[in-house]
């Protein structure tokens, strides 16, 4: 036989699970808690510059979301497109992927340029703010939606590189864009080392700058393509239905899931302004927070997603299973620390953001009560990574839509009636119904769908 032809195994389908996971999982926990960190500082620096700077940086928050959401999504859908082709050892589909999801991150950067440039003053009129936060609001949204390709370029190649195990090329990116985030912020915020003092719009212009950056970094290492398990060629290139049906068909839930969460911000931020923009000020800041606490488990999640859907193209269910049991007992582990923190120190995680005497006193309690839900919160999210690995986003959507929309959003406005301390509540209901059922869509899962291909795979081998 000759052993030249024959390709390495992929590390994701032979080596031990625990040890494998930890590795693709850490390079990614380590930079998008440098990330998190960042979206910290940052809320800081616009919290010094006035109150009011960073409820408009709250209100503007969902936008955001939704633009990161498109791009994540999308990469979900290419993620577990190439890692399932890859564990089928179909190399061509692989490269046809991650090369349309380049293209598929230019069309969407176009849309959200457009929406950006014509309606990012309708958008902060309609909370009806003080002429201050709508300054405020403006000023910043239009800049990181008009500029915001290099986020979804950037977004595209980690993608890539996590659903081949290149962990350490993803992390490389995120903390190039983040690095020089954090270095530019107070420089353009403040006006120092002679630059001009831009304010809110300064925060903007340094988030754009490093998204760039990092996604002509990831452009240039894929492009040449050393090193790298699937190739990008726009050589030749022809525009391929079936490839993007496939990505979109775990994406587009993806999207819509994480889509969620920005209108739920706005409803929840709605009702929020109808007691005081201090309570925005809270949910804000409270959202920065919690974005540091649960950054290290989506980048559990990074690792979690490919070795969960290379393994089933491989049909290997023992380590389909040991991924997802190491995946809970983390992700419950450092979300459980998480609540411990969260009602021990609530005070002083607040008062980094130069917070009033009403502010504090809002806040502690807010903190307390939503922390409560954060276990609860990793299996779900956990959960969903699998659906999504196996090509069954739909599943995530609806565990989304009974959190944040069915569940949340009614609980909250009730709960609105007996006073703003109880509005929090809303957030450990809505996610103690949703895992509940999130739990029950796996066991079904595994019944209807993954347990009979893999069977039929084994038979087959048979």
């Amino acid at each position: 036989m000759n052993t030249q032809t024959q390709p390495a195994e992929n590390k994701m389908g032979v080596k031990p699970i625990l040890p494998l996971l930890l590795s693709m999982s850490l390079p990614s926990m380590a930079s998008m808690l440098v990330q998190a960190l960042y979206n910290i500082v940052d809320g800081i620096y616009v919290a010094h510059i006035d109150p009011d700077a960073m409820t408009a940086i709250s209100l503007a928050g969902p936008v955001q979301m939704l633009m990161i959401s498109m791009a994540v999504g999308t990469g979900v859908g290419v993620n577990s497109l190439i890692s399932r082709r890859l564990g089928q050892k179909n190399q061509r589909d692989a490269n046809a992927a991650a090369t349309h999801s380049l293209l598929l991150a230019v069309f969407t950067w176009m849309g959200c340029a457009l929406l950006g440039l014509f309606f990012t003053e309708t958008f902060f009129r309609f909370f009806s703010p003080s002429e201050r936060i709508f300054n405020y609001g403006v000023s910043y949204l239009s800049v990181v939606t008009v500029f915001s390709l290099g986020l979804f370029l950037q977004v595209a190649c980690e993608k890539i590189f996590q659903s081949t195990g290149s962990m350490l090329t993803a992390m490389l990116l995120q903390l190039t864009g983040t690095v020089i985030n954090i270095v530019l912020d107070p420089i353009l915020i403040f006006g120092l080392l002679g630059a001009p003092k831009l304010g809110v719009r300064g925060a903007a212009i340094a988030t754009v700058i490093g998204q760039v950056v990092a996604g002509c970094v990831g452009l240039a290492i894929l492009l040449r393509g050393k090193k790298v398990a699937v190739q990008v060629s726009f050589s030749g290139f022809r525009w391929n239905g079936r490839i993007v049906k496939e990505i979109y068909a775990v994406a587009l839930p993806s999207i819509l899931n994480q889509s969620i969460g920005s209108l739920t911000a706005v409803c929840f931020n709605t009702i929020l302004m109808s007691f005081s923009p201090n309570a925005v000020w809270v949910m804000g800041t409270y959202a920065k927070l919690e974005n540091f606490l649960f950054m290290p488990l989506f980048g559990l999640t990074h690792g979690i997603l490919p070795l969960t859907g290379y393994n089933f193209g491989a049909c290997n269910r023992q380590r389909m299973r040991e991924t997802q049991r190491y995946g809970l007992l983390i992700g419950c582990a450092m979300m459980a620390v998480g609540t411990l923190v969260f009602w021990l120190f609530p005070r002083q995680l607040l008062g980094l953001f130069a917070p009033t005497e009403e502010l504090l006193e809002l806040g502690v309690p807010a903190l307390r009560t939503i922390s409560i839900c954060f276990p609860f919160a990793a299996i779900s999210i956990v959960l969903s990574t699998v659906f999504q690995a196996v090509g069954k986003g739909s599943y995530t959507l609806w565990i989304s839509l009974l959190r944040q929309i069915i569940v949340l959003l009614p609980c909250a406005w009730a709960l609105s009636f007996l006073g703003l301390r109880y509005v929090w509540a809303a957030f450990p209901l809505s996610n103690l119904f949703s895992t509940s059922t999130c739990v029950l869509l796996m066991r079904r899962l595994y019944r209807t769908y993954i347990d009979p291909i893999l069977d039929g795979a084994a038979a087959q081998i048979a």
